[in-house]
């Protein structure tokens, strides 16, 4: 019943609803005691050869009135309940999204894509149950017992009630340690789900890569063993939810033997008649749903109570990067300084004793080789994730001082990843702004050098691009996401690795549409071809999370350290590439 407790939060915003929908199911368990009466008077007159057309006529209006009251009772409070429950299927869903939203990128690595999923879907669906189904049944099972019983009890025999009734505390006790189990087992089963989820988003995403390396076979076979392992879960959960009908009816079936052994035994005696004795059998026949309705009540209260659990531990990871009490009510483009003691990856460090300047409209390079920092000092700017020891000021402020949602809004960044939607490259170039012209549009695509690409496509700017851009070549999800970014003409472009699938030919032609036009605004490029930041006003060369050179492509030229040597080497292999 805790999670009862639990979903209260709910069940108060929504209290007019479910009093409506309550109100109605008990109305519909008491006019459903009508019928059983009608049919046990109709058989008393019967049996004693006193029936009369005006008898006849009242029970069978009494059997209609009844029928038509149930049918509208019905709907209103499957209206009411049912209906209502969606709402907090609704509620999760947003409440997760914008969660995910919020978190930073430590979140997505503990939590794979197949497991989120399964939160926004099963786990939901099975509160989406509870507060439904669930609701109903507790409601409408002890309404429909309650007045049952103490019609059985004050109506027609107080004796045969009772000896009815023996059965039933033998059943709460088994059903009671079914539930346990039942709750460990989904558990499981919903584990497994997550686990599937994964596999499968894992192996789509991945289709190219498995095809090229011809390992369908042993992608099939893997998908195979953690099928059959879900199928395993699932089933050991079906077969502890599939007990509780058996169980109830065994008890139920003990209470109908008793009811007629003794009920035949107080008609011989003359305290019971043939009708009542029909009436009391009809009544225990309703305390079937009743009785039936207490196990389902258990399965989907224990599915409820581990889907909430789950999303409640997704919900509950705190952020790093927080929004400051009082943020700064205006931003703007200014001088960018980094002054980063140290930052570290779950105590790795990282980054050490970074300290340079860039002033604003200027263009940045950062070089170096893999897993120098070059990525994390980007990130850091963008506040995925925060400086701890030290700070990053824009503007003569510390730019933790900044509103997220108008610091990332000054900035236009462009991943290594370049992720696109499937959806038409019109649509991934405007992601930004849905309202913007088709001459922007294709003004951007210019400036990537993608424009003469797409139009040479079938449907043009309206080509309707695969998942993540999958009917795409490498370079040309590049030039997309880069003109996706310079689209909003922001005054802050971050350019992480993101011209490494592009030709010599083509990065020196979009780097020169970005001086000519992206004047008086500021520029990163993080790259590990150096050609791609010789234009820079600033390069930095990073190794091991230091700086250990600066200056211009000149100047580091003229120092022959570790840019002047990757330099030449990188030039000595375009000149072997364009003679090959």
């Amino acid at each position: 019943m805790k999670i009862i407790g639990r979903l209260w939060w709910f069940f108060k915003l929504e209290k007019k609803r479910y009093i409506l929908g309550i109100f109605a199911l008990s109305l519909v368990s008491v006019t459903n005691l009508l019928p059983p009466i009608a049919i046990g008077n109709i058989v008393d007159s019967i049996a004693s050869q006193q029936l009369t057309h005006g008898d006849l006529f009242k029970n069978l209006m009494l059997l209609i009135a009844s029928a038509f009251a149930m049918y509208y009772l019905r709907y209103v409070w499957r209206k009411y309940i049912l209906g209502t429950a969606s709402r907090l299927g609704r509620l999760l869903r947003t409440q997760l999204f914008v969660h995910f939203t919020k978190m930073p990128p430590a979140f997505y690595q503990k939590y794979r894509t197949g497991d989120l999923m399964a939160h926004a879907t099963n786990d939901i669906n099975a509160l989406t149950q509870l507060a439904g189904g669930g609701v109903m049944s507790a409601v409408d099972a002890s309404i429909t017992a309650l007045v049952t019983l103490l019609t059985m009890f004050f109506m027609l025999s107080w004796k045969l009630t009772l000896i009815a009734i023996l059965p039933l505390p033998f059943m709460a006790w088994a059903t009671n340690r079914l539930s346990y189990r039942l709750h460990l087992a989904f558990k499981d089963s919903q584990m497994a789900f997550s686990e599937l989820n994964n596999t499968v988003q894992e192996s789509v995403s991945g289709i190219k890569v498995t095809k090229s390396f011809g390992y369908q076979k042993a992608e099939t076979e893997n998908f195979a063993k953690i099928n059959q392992y879900v199928f395993r879960k699932n089933m050991k959960t079906a077969a502890h939810n599939t007990l509780f009908q058996p169980v109830t009816l065994l008890f139920l079936g003990a209470s109908y033997t008793l009811t007629l052994l003794f009920g035949g035994y107080l008609i011989q005696q003359g305290e019971f008649t043939l009708g009542e004795l029909i009436t009391f059998m009809t009544y225990l026949d309703m305390l079937v749903w009743p009785l039936n309705a207490v196990g389902w009540l258990f399965n989907i209260m224990q599915r409820g109570s581990v889907s909430y659990n789950r999303i409640m531990n997704v919900l509950s990871e705190k952020s790093d990067v927080v929004e400051a009490e009082h943020p700064i009510s205006h931003i703007k483009n200014g001088k960018l300084n980094f002054h980063i003691d140290q930052f570290a990856y779950q105590h790795e460090p990282v980054l050490r004793h970074i300290d340079f300047s860039l002033e604003a409209g200027k263009t940045l390079g950062i070089v170096g080789q893999t897993g120098s920092g070059k990525t994390t000092l980007l990130k850091l700017l963008l506040r995925e994730i925060d400086v701890i020891d030290g700070a990053i000021t824009l503007d003569g402020h510390n730019i933790k001082e900044y509103r997220l949602h108008d610091l990332r809004r000054l900035m236009g960044y462009v991943p290594q990843e370049s992720l696109l939607f499937a959806t038409s490259i019109a649509q991934n170039i405007s992601f930004g702004d849905v309202t913007m012209s088709q001459d922007v549009i294709q003004e951007n695509a210019k400036l990537t050098q993608i424009y003469d690409d797409i139009v040479a496509m079938e449907h043009g700017f309206d080509t309707v691009i695969g998942e993540r851009g999958v009917s795409l070549s490498g370079g040309q999800k590049q030039r997309i996401a880069i003109s996706r970014a310079l689209a909003l003409n922001p005054d802050i472009l971050l350019l992480d690795d993101s011209l490494s699938a592009v030709d010599a030919k083509t990065e020196d032609r979009i780097l020169t549409n970005l001086k000519e036009n992206r004047s008086g605004k500021t520029t990163i490029i993080t790259a590990h071809r150096l050609s791609a930041v010789i234009h820079a006003d600033l390069i930095i060369v990073l190794q091991g999370g230091r700086i250990i050179e600066r200056g211009t492509h000149d100047e580091l030229i003229r120092e022959k350290g570790w840019y002047y040597t990757t330099y030449q080497s990188q030039k000595l292999e375009d000149e072997r590439s364009y003679h090959d």
